[in-house]
């Protein structure tokens, strides 16, 4: 199973991804994550990337193509993948389909995760994230037990500079310039699944809908 996750910032891709993922055996593959990974360990692709995401701009394309090939390459992807947060062009999406034509293969699905825009600054204004461990949490939805605390580590909560309000329109505006035509594209190509998410809805309630959309 082949799927690309679509859907602005704070849509949720990376909490259906690692369900999807468990679902079907395959690994969950999130630019971000490889992103925040190469900034934490201060890599030259790391130094790159940075001032491209403290902006809440796109990374470009060249960077971001390479690293994903270079994660297609590996063993664990032969039979699958989960793609979140890439493609995020029209460039990046055909650079992917000619990575997969290569070797014979193709997409079997791209899913849309919809989602209002106040829904989404909300969501995304209201992330915190551990200094130390990674973990995340929403002081709307999943607040840690002691305020500023992580339940798993200890380690400070922060917000993180891509997740204030300010930046995030910037990352939305830049959303609906660059990403959202994908849609369009994916459409065409008769391989898109919408799926309608709110604030309403639990992760489960989505998920479920992505199962359903999938077949």
């Amino acid at each position: 199973m082949r799927i690309v996750l679509l859907g602005a910032p704070g849509a949720g891709k990376g909490t259906q991804a690692k369900l999807l993922a468990e679902k079907f055996g395959v690994p969950h593959i999130s630019t971000g994550d490889m992103f925040r990974a190469a900034v934490s360990a201060d890599s030259e692709l790391g130094r790159e990337a940075r001032k491209y995401m403290q902006a809440g701009a796109l990374v470009p394309d060249n960077i971001v193509i390479g690293l994903v090939k270079e994660r297609l390459a590996q063993p664990d992807a032969a039979n699958g993948f989960l793609l979140d947060g890439f493609p995020r062009t029209i460039v990046q999406a055909r650079e992917l389909d000619e990575m997969l034509a290569a070797s014979g293969k193709k997409l079997d699905a791209v899913v849309n995760i919809d989602v209002a825009e106040p829904d989404l600054i909300a969501r995304l204004s209201s992330r915190r994230t551990c200094r130390t461990c990674g973990a995340i949490y929403n002081v709307l939805f999943q607040k840690p037990r002691v305020e500023g605390v992580c339940d798993k580590c200890g380690g400070e909560l922060y917000q993180r500079e891509d997740e204030k309000p300010e930046v995030i329109k910037e990352r939305l505006r830049v959303y609906n310039a660059n990403t959202a035509p994908l849609i369009d594209y994916y459409r065409h190509k008769k391989l898109l699944k919408q799926v309608f998410a709110s604030n309403s809805m639990t992760p489960q309630d989505v998920f479920k809908a992505v199962v359903e959309a999938l077949g």
